[in-house]
């Protein structure tokens, strides 16, 4: 119990420490902008053709989607990675305001009887026929500017929807604080105009690399995709931005990674 206890007091005292940027005029004129920042755990499972696949995504169906809404997160995104390092893998959202839920997420899991009912053929799994290779978890903060998840209109409709995960990797925590202050400072609107539907941008709290941050955009398909692209880097604004002095006096993102993701026909993203 003191260890979970100290575990919710460092998240907290890692997200109080995140210093950000006012609100683009974007997001202030969104509900969710009235409300705290939500926090984001990002889980990357990865699995092997076959009956792993299919065992996961019945129990993320089934047994942990319903489990997630009961604790009040949701939409929860379901995701399989169709373009990127490590496929297969499975990528699941949890968007939630509360810290301690996420933080102490598998002690609530463990008093759900119908999580663990219709679980149970996943999370009792024999060693010899485990029910996936590896899980991978990152816990991000949402930005100041983009405090809360916003769904595609697409998702409400069932319509056709594609996902970009992207992820900047930074060398000090001087160049990771300019990359967010770049981000608040004018990403929002110049995606907006480009196309894309914004879903969510998140610092990470705890990962395997950081400093970093993560965004997810969406779009109908990939020609949209690189249409939308093409307008974001020919955008004047965006010329105007990426050229400041202090976000060009030295490289201040190290790698990018980016992975194109489609969504579960059950996924709530």
């Amino acid at each position: 119990m003191e260890r979970r206890k100290l575990l919710t007091s460092s998240l907290a005292a890692s997200a109080l420490a995140l210093s950000g940027s006012p609100f683009s005029q974007q997001a202030a004129q969104t509900p969710s902008a009235t409300a705290g920042r939500e926090y984001y755990l990002l889980r990357r499972y990865q699995v092997l053709w076959g009956p792993q696949v299919r065992a996961a995504h019945n129990f993320f169906r089934d047994a942990l989607v319903p489990a997630l809404n009961r604790l009040e997160i949701k939409p929860v995104g379901v995701f399989n990675a169709r373009i990127g390092p490590d496929t297969p893998a499975i990528y699941v959202l949890l968007p939630c305001t509360s810290l301690e839920t996420l933080a102490n997420l598998e002690e609530h899991l463990a008093q759900d009887s119908e999580y663990l009912k219709a679980g149970a053929a996943f999370l009792n799994a024999p060693s010899l026929q485990p029910s996936y290779v590896r899980v991978q978890a990152t816990l991000l903060r949402a930005l100041d500017g983009w405090p809360k998840l916003i769904l595609p209109a697409a998702t409400a409709q069932h319509g056709p929807r594609l996902f970009e995960l992207r992820t900047y990797e930074n060398l000090t925590d001087q160049d990771h604080k300019r990359k967010i202050e770049m981000i608040n400072a004018g990403y929002y609107d110049i995606f907006q105009k480009a196309g894309f539907w914004q879903v969510f941008y998140g610092d990470t709290l705890f990962g395997a690399r950081m400093p970093d941050l993560t965004y997810m955009l969406g779009f109908s398909d990939m020609t949209e995709r690189d249409k939308n692209w093409a307008a974001f880097f020919a955008s004047p604004a965006w010329k105007s931005l990426s050229t400041l002095p202090r976000y060009t006096f030295e490289d201040i993102v190290s790698k990018v990674s980016n992975i194109i993701l489609s969504p579960a026909d059950y996924s709530q993203i």
